[in-house]
């Protein structure tokens, strides 16, 4: 399936190995071209600006986390293991139910 250059959110489900949880593809990062995906469509705007500061932050492979502040929130970002591919994930810490994927 290809995600890439969507002009607005739509529904998409989790692969085997990918996150779990139904996600709204909200579009791409604008420095990497990775999707960016939320859990709602009320979420797109904030899940867009933490993929953005997690790429101007540096992303880092293997699981090392990086952490980033976007709309008030503390996020914490690593690489996941998918299958077979790995993927970005964004975590609000003061909220564990939100998250942000970034995929290719």
């Amino acid at each position: 399936m290809a995600m890439l250059g969507l002009a607005a959110p739509t529904a998409a489900f989790a692969e085997a190995g990918g996150p779990e949880v139904p996600r709204v593809v909200c579009g791409t990062d604008g420095a990497t071209g990775l999707a960016v995906s939320a859990g709602s469509a009320g979420e797109c705007g904030v899940a867009l600006r933490v993929a953005g500061a997690y790429t101007k932050a540096g992303m880092r492979e293997g699981g090392a986390v990086t952490v980033v502040q976007a709309d008030g929130s503390v996020w914490r970002c690593q690489e996941q293991q998918g299958d077979p591919n790995p993927y970005q994930e964004c975590v609000d810490t003061t909220d564990m139910a939100r998250h942000v994927t970034l995929t290719s």
